[in-house]
């Protein structure tokens, strides 16, 4: 999920060149602490520029919500999937696919919880919300497709297992203790031997 600029990429279009600005500076630091200025600065664009593509800050926060939204949700399928793909057990292949994410360099815990607790400062606080609730529901519809699990309850509480994981990994735990601890639970969940050949999915 690497969204960093390079000075050889010409392609980019202006509006493209704040909105992945955004997305690496809200992500790491928070949209509070990131100012217009900031942004104008670090995306090397003007002021008149800036905001002719984006009217208003919260514009650029929707606009960067969406966008996580949508990387994220295609890096989570496409390596969870990989994992059943290798013959993985459910709870397995989430634990393994959480733990890539867990040490990458770029891990800040979920925007989408981040986010929800910034949102009372902003004057767009629901539509903040309704976002992070929309991308929570699309990440257990992956699971449920991926995995087969028909139970919504055991998916339901599977996700506040992986929201709780990610927490923790966010806080500074050490990323192996909390993969076990979630590997266990999720064992728990959804049962041993749960295997790839009961995956609804199809290749």
């Amino acid at each position: 999920m690497n969204t960093e600029i390079t000075s050889n990429d010409k392609k980019i279009s202006v509006r493209d060149k704040i909105l992945l600005t955004a997305h690496d500076l809200f992500y790491s630091t928070g949209f509070r602490a990131t100012g217009v200025d900031t942004l104008i600065k670090e995306a090397k664009v003007t002021k008149v520029t800036f905001y002719r593509h984006f009217p208003s800050k919260s514009l650029l926060i929707l606009a960067y919500l969406q966008y996580r939204h949508e990387i994220w949700i295609k890096w989570f399928e496409t390596t969870l999937r990989r994992h059943l793909d290798e013959s993985q057990i459910s709870s397995d292949a989430l634990s393994a696919t959480l733990a890539e994410w867990f040490i990458s360099p770029q891990f800040h815990g979920c925007a989408f919880i981040n986010a929800s607790a910034e949102a009372k400062s902003e004057d767009i606080e629901s539509e903040i919300k309704e976002i992070c609730r929309n991308h929570k529901f699309e990440t257990k519809k992956v699971i449920t497709l991926l995995t087969g699990m028909a139970d919504e309850n055991v998916v339901s509480e599977i996700m506040l297992l992986i929201d709780g994981a990610i927490i923790h990994a966010q806080m500074g735990i050490n990323s192996d203790e909390v993969i076990n601890q979630l590997k266990a639970g999720l064992m728990r969940l959804s049962g041993n031997g749960y295997t790839p050949e009961q995956h609804s999915y199809r290749k």
